[in-house]
């Protein structure tokens, strides 16, 4: 038995969680904050059997893909003057960090 924690992006999150269950899966959804863009992402367990792994990531990659998003970030004056001026900055964003661990004991009740 395998643990896989999956960390996605909040708009990949719905659509992985149908396919995921669609495909007889179980999946614990737990909602999170990225630490880069401060942006909501949800965090998705899953207790799976050995052989079910390489599955499992093919449905991740599947659907959890990375595109690029414009965000504004502070602009260097702001240090030095106070004035906090937006700019636009392209960052790419999606895809998905993914654990896979051993489960040494697993109990349903």
């Amino acid at each position: 038995m395998k643990l896989i924690i999956a960390i996605v992006q909040d708009d990949d999150a719905s659509d992985l969680i149908d396919v995921l269950t669609d495909d007889g899966f179980r999946v614990t959804k737990l909602a999170t904050t990225g630490g880069f863009l401060k942006s909501g992402n949800t965090t998705l367990m899953m207790g799976v059997e050995k052989e079910d792994v390489d599955k499992v990531l093919s449905v991740i990659e599947d659907v959890c893909k990375t595109r690029d998003q414009v965000v504004t970030s502070p602009s260097p004056m702001a240090g030095a003057t106070g004035v906090y001026v937006p700019y636009p900055v392209e960052v790419e964003v999606g895809g998905a960090t993914i654990f896979v661990l051993d489960v040494d004991n697993f109990i349903r009740f």
